[in-house]
């Protein structure tokens, strides 16, 4: 069983959620899931600009033998993309929890309220 930040919020699809002080949230994978997934191979981050709704796919992770879709933990629009996930996409297996994917500023942030904390999480994943 991996460490799961308390500092971050989880949604039952896998990713994780860090509010920033300047009013975004940060979305990445968690450890569990790279780790079912196994080497990342290529990273879709989803656009900039794109708005979406919570639970909305907004990208995708693909390994050798599996494609996970990255889902929207909660709505809003996409302000930043992580690049350097084009040129390393194996980031996410080395640094699950610092490899972000993607940033939304959020349309209704109570929606965070909604996600698992890290003891939900885990009760969630390995009961």
């Amino acid at each position: 069983m991996s460490k799961i930040p308390t500092d971050l919020r989880f949604a039952a699809s896998h990713e994780w959620a860090r509010p920033e002080a300047d009013g975004t949230v940060t979305v990445g994978i968690t450890d569990h899931v790279q780790r079912d997934l196994g080497t990342i191979r290529y990273v879709d981050p989803g656009w900039m600009g794109q708005v979406l709704a919570r639970g909305d796919i907004a990208g995708l992770v693909e390994s050798g033998d599996a494609v996970l879709d990255i889902h929207a933990p909660v709505g809003g629009e996409v302000v930043a993309v992580n690049g350097a996930l084009a040129e390393c996409p194996e980031l996410v297996n080395t640094d699950p929890y610092g490899a972000w994917i993607l940033r939304l500023r959020p349309s209704d942030h109570a929606e965070l309220d909604a996600l698992l904390d890290a003891a939900g999480y885990r009760d969630a994943v390995y009961g």
